[in-house]
């Protein structure tokens, strides 16, 4: 088979790497960077740490307006389809390099998988969910990490083609614990941490970071807190605090974007992760650190429905409460599969073929 597989974003490196490999044992992939993330601390030292390699396309996009990037995106990907003509598109999450890669596909009657399929946040302000619902209508392989997204998918009347695999970021967790270079007491001496005495903090979507009340509300809750917190900032982050004019205490330290596997350490021996990412509320799961989910509401409702994933919005006060206060849950159930879904989805990706 000859798979093109479409990344742009963070999230998605780490999605492909796992499965690339597993792809490349006995078939032909074409790997395809629309460029949505362009920063190095963002692409270019997680293909190095990954072990993945140069993508046989990399489209240089970049940052621009939804509509303006999306439309780029589907023409530039519509001509790779044109001269690869592969078995299969892969597109990863809920990314405008998703929708991009699913429509180019759909509309030159090329398969189409979604990893990650069925997800649902039920707020249609987020681009997110758009690119999710969209996508999924138009795929032919729906690759579902848990139940929850399989019955979201037949309340929308979706079945066919719809299989659990579990989730690949699991695979990749895996992975990168065992292949992780870094010593411990190197990471946190690095940053002056000290394990379990520090807080881990990540924002980057549009409806904290492009929203002077809440992110100031976020801000002002963290100002507030007698810990140390370590904050990689996401560099649309960092450009809208300089121009709100926000400004942090010396116990908030803010560094630059940091690799999978100094992420992984850092959130491993955190004492709680403040996040508004979808990936790392599954990583801080896995790796059972209390998560405090900066959002109203998330796509990955089975961490919360077991206890170890809260969602505080963009209160001072309930940030502050659930800094202090709140507890997970004793219970840590397996809910999202075994950490072997690429060789699953590769199983599909034959059988289907």
């Amino acid at each position: 088979m000859k798979i093109v597989s479409i990344v742009g974003a963070r999230p998605q490196f780490i999605k492909a790497a796992v499965l690339s490999r597993a792809l490349k044992q006995d078939h032909t992939e074409i790997l395809v960077h629309t460029g949505q993330h362009y920063d190095d601390n963002m692409s270019a030292v997680f293909f190095e740490q990954l072990g993945i390699t140069t993508p046989e396309y990399h489209l240089g996009i970049g940052s621009a307006p939804h509509g303006k990037q999306t439309g780029e995106m589907l023409a530039a990907i519509e001509s790779v389809l044109q001269e690869e003509n592969p078995d299969w598109v892969l597109v990863y999450g809920d990314t405008n390099s998703t929708l991009a890669g699913a429509l180019a596909a759909a509309k030159l009657h090329i398969n189409v998988a979604h990893v990650e399929a069925g997800l649902r946040s039920f707020n249609r302000r987020m681009p997110e969910e758009i690119n999710r619902v969209l996508t999924d209508h138009i795929s032919t392989l729906l690759l579902c990490p848990s139940q929850p997204a399989v019955d979201n998918l037949r309340t929308e009347g979706i079945t066919r083609g719809v299989h659990i695999v579990g989730d690949v970021m699991h695979d990749a967790l895996l992975w990168g614990l065992n292949n992780n270079p870094n010593r411990t007491e190197d990471v946190l001496s690095q940053y002056g941490l000290h394990e379990k005495r520090y807080l881990l903090l990540t924002i980057h979507r549009a409806e904290n970071a492009d929203n002077p009340q809440r992110l100031g509300a976020i801000i002002q809750a963290l100002n507030g807190v007698e810990e140390h917190v370590l904050w990689p900032i996401h560099p649309r982050t960092q450009n809208k605090m300089q121009a709100y004019g926000f400004q942090t205490p010396d116990h908030i330290r803010m560094i630059e974007p940091v690799g999978y596997f100094e992420a992984l350490t850092l959130l491993a021996h955190s004492r709680r992760l403040l996040t508004d990412s979808g990936g790392m509320q599954k990583e801080a799961y896995w790796l059972k650190v209390p998560c405090i989910t900066l959002r109203d509401e998330t796509e990955w409702v089975e961490t919360v429905d077991v206890g170890w994933n809260i969602l505080v919005g963009a209160s001072p006060q309930v940030i502050t409460q659930a800094i202090h206060h709140w507890q997970p849950a004793e219970d840590h159930p397996n809910i999202y599969g075994d950490g072997k879904a690429a060789g699953k989805i590769v199983k599909l990706l034959e059988l289907k073929g």
